[in-house]
């Protein structure tokens, strides 16, 4: 069962950049998927963006397209969040989680995935 340890977050105003990472520990087998999360107070956990770890296919939720890249280095057991242009909506903590596709795609459901980590504070400024 893996779980992932998160970091990268910080306080950037509007239109800056962070970079999130989610470092993968223990077995991986079963896990073909990983996806950020984020909650803001108030909000449900919700998926940001996820990867399929067999070939890199991505997919994003819709507020996050054009801005935000996940991406992984398999050799560091890494997977990392690129946000751009950030807003004061993306404010959140954000949370790394693993979990097996079905068939070729990830899930989108928090309640799909595992090994959560602690999570990274993310704050935006405007």
């Amino acid at each position: 069962q893996v779980h992932v340890a998160e970091s990268g977050g910080g306080s950037v105003q509007a239109g800056g950049s962070l970079r999130l990472s989610c470092i993968a520990l223990g077995h991986t087998y079963s896990e073909h998927c990983m996806a950020w999360f984020r909650q803001a107070p108030g909000e449900e956990r919700a998926e940001v963006a996820a990867i399929y770890l067999g070939d890199g296919r991505t997919l994003y939720v819709d507020s996050v397209k054009g801005r935000f890249t996940i991406s992984q280095d398999s050799a560091k057991n890494t997977v990392y969040l690129e946000m751009n242009n950030l807003r004061p909506e993306d404010s959140a903590i954000y949370y790394c989680a693993a979990a097996t596709a079905h068939g070729n795609d990830c899930p989108n459901s928090k309640y799909q995935y595992n090994g959560w980590g602690q999570g990274t504070q993310v704050t935006v400024y405007s």
